[in-house]
């Protein structure tokens, strides 16, 4: 599917973090000498009295757009707080915009005396760099003999509201949010196949960074600083780029400002805004990365194909919905689109508004298909097609564990699109294969996509089928008190190395982060009966934990006890319950799930996400 979303999402984009020149504003402020521009009197820069690590710089010149040049890059708030790790001494330069142009003054050093090692434990620091003291190589995930040795290809395209919570915590967010992940061997032509250099992430005694862009000779190689925003997923480099071709070298303004989209110890994907090419639209151009220790160990071979994620009961929940006979439909809204081989929607399209005029669709063409049904009776396997016209075919079909249906004695085939350019249609086997299951708050089916493999491209062509009379039934509303929270700060993995995988929300003795940036209010953790905590896990079957296990809360209030425990079996949504109360401060607040870690192949592909906690 060559079709790149991306014309005409929003407007240029402001700010240019990441450049030498700041944003343009009205230069009525009047001239100022560099030699005013002198510390306690144009501005100060005053250490934390509690903590040396902690720097706050405040501009006085009042009228004026400051300018800063200091260790983690550049900024124009009147106000700006560094945190800065590494023992050392740096510069800090004040300037300002005046209506003869920029002034700066002189640069001011301030030392650091101690490594403060809070700074840097966020486990996003040590997956990107290695950890304090040590450095961390990485390469384009494509080489000069058109090897993609991650299997995802150098280059992906995502929309401007797509971050780290879409693409790595799987959530559907408002405003500009797609994606289009081409597989390189079909679509080599977006990128030309080099040895592109390398990227070096090192924390010592400071956080640097070193690229040799081998492709891009008017860069050569850029010696930098980087900082990370681990509450945002950002990455802010200073005085370097990362790697990318050179072909698009001039449409990014700013290659230091950059979003972490993913990040495991051997896979890193980075975007950066294309906001400067005269031929494209707007977009996020996402660059695939892959370590140099995986890159070393990689040894070639055929890899097997990624298979679409169904959840456990999925044959048997599409089978039978009230009664074993069941009449599918074409939805009105999202008739079809484009999946990965996992099953993975490659378009992020809610209601027929949603899509691009190039796919030809559009809100009223579903009068066109209205008359289309699929009656399957899972009992007999007999099956009775109704063409739009209302023409009716019976025949009979067969369902196999690898979501295959096969049919026999009718074909469905009839245009989706007025142009006909789009077709409900099987393979040449007369198949369709089960790609997604879709269900409500409750557990009830409300939705499958079945596909057809395309003849060359590792993609389904897929089409969303929704059964007739069935109405999704919404979650149930909360009878307790919602604990507010913030998912992001939630730690997971296997924290004590005991085979467990753990979902940590405070701890006050571990070594992770819950206890200096927690995600909840300790001191709001108040229950009298119980406690609920609703998470979800994607990734856990295809990594490997395949069998059944137990989740339980574990709890210190007062003293260390267990909540119940709930089996969890691949992946889905599970309730944890706590029977119990609490009015003590606590100390420690996690799940863990008993074995469940061994199993997991690679726990950085996997993802959990902390839904609701609720308080009885």
């Amino acid at each position: 599917m060559n079709k790149l979303l991306k014309t005409g999402m929003l407007a240029v984009l402001a700010g240019l973090l990441g450049s030498c020149t700041p944003d343009e504003y009205s230069l009525g402020a009047p001239n100022v000498a560099p030699a005013e521009l002198v510390q306690g009197i144009a501005f100060t820069v005053t250490h934390d009295p509690d903590n040396q690590n902690i720097v706050y710089l405040e501009s006085k010149m009042q009228g004026y757009t400051p300018l800063w040049n200091h260790p983690q890059g550049r900024s124009q708030e009147p106000k700006v707080t560094l945190k800065i790790a590494f023992a050392g001494t740096y510069d800090i330069t004040f300037g300002v915009q005046t209506r003869g142009g920029i002034v700066y003054g002189e640069p001011v050093q301030i030392t650091i005396d101690n490594f403060n090692a809070d700074f840097v434990s966020d486990p996003l620091w040590t997956m990107l760099a290695g950890g304090a003291g040590e450095e961390k190589t990485w390469y384009l995930d494509l080489d000069v003999s058109a090897v993609s040795r991650g299997g995802a290809g150098p280059l992906f395209f995502y929309g401007l509201d797509d971050s780290w919570e879409t693409v790595t915590e799987g959530k559907t967010v408002e405003g500009d949010s797609w994606n289009w992940c081409p597989d390189y061997a079909a679509n080599s032509w977006l990128f030309g196949a080099a040895d592109f250099g390398t990227m070096t992430f090192d924390m010592k005694d400071g956080a640097h960074i070193k690229v040799e862009h081998l492709t891009i000779s008017a860069r050569g190689t850029e010696n930098g600083t980087f900082l990370i925003d681990v509450d945002d997923h950002t990455l802010k480099l200073v005085d370097a780029a990362p790697l990318h071709d050179v072909n698009r070298d001039a449409v990014v303004t700013a290659w230091g400002d950059i979003r972490i989209l993913s990040l495991t110890a051997d896979y890193l994907q980075l975007g950066v805004v294309r906001d400067n090419d005269p031929a494209e639209g707007l977009c996020l151009l996402v660059y695939n990365f892959i370590s140099k220790d995986y890159k070393d160990n990689w040894t070639p071979g055929e890899a097997a194909e990624p298979e679409p994620s169904l959840p456990d009961g999925w044959k048997d929940n599409i089978s039978t919905i009230v009664q074993t006979s069941i009449k599918w439909e074409l939805s009105p809204e999202t008739p079809f689109n484009w999946a990965t081989l996992d099953g993975t929607l490659m378009n992020n399209w809610s209601t027929a508004a949603d899509y691009p005029g190039w796919s030809g669709f559009a809100a009223g063409m579903e009068a066109g298909y209205a008359g289309f049904s699929l009656t399957l009776n899972s009992t007999n396997g007999d099956a009775e097609y109704v063409a739009p016209d209302g023409s009716t075919t019976t025949g009979s079909y067969t369902l196999d564990d690898d979501g295959y249906y096969t049919f026999t004695g009718f074909t469905p085939l009839f245009n989706i699109t007025t142009s006909g350019n789009i077709k409900l249609e099987t393979s040449t086997d007369n198949q369709w294969r089960v790609t997604k299951v879709e269900k409500d708050g409750a557990g009830n089916v409300t939705g499958m996509w079945v596909g057809v493999r395309h003849a060359t491209n590792p993609e389904y062509m897929v089409y969303h089928l929704i059964p007739s009379g069935v109405v999704a039934v919404p979650p149930t509303p909360p009878t307790g008190t919602l604990l507010a929270f913030d998912p992001g700060k939630v730690y997971v993995g296997d924290l004590e190395g005991n085979g467990n995988l753990r979902i940590e929300i405070y701890n006050e003795y571990g070594d992770g982060t819950t206890k200096t940036a927690s995600p909840i209010d300790v001191t709001a953790v108040n229950f009298t009966t119980k406690m609920e905590v609703t998470f979800t896990l994607a990734g856990i079957t295809s990594e490997g934990a395949t069998g059944t296990y137990d989740a339980k809360i574990g709890f210190i209030g007062g003293g260390w006890t267990q909540g119940t425990a709930t089996s969890i079996s691949g992946d889905g949504t599970y309730t944890v319950t706590f029977d119990g109360s609490n009015s003590a401060t606590i100390n420690v607040f996690v799940i863990d799930i008993a074995g469940m870690a061994n199993d997991i192949t690679t726990i950085g592909n996997v993802t959990v996400t902390v839904d609701q906690i609720e308080l009885f």
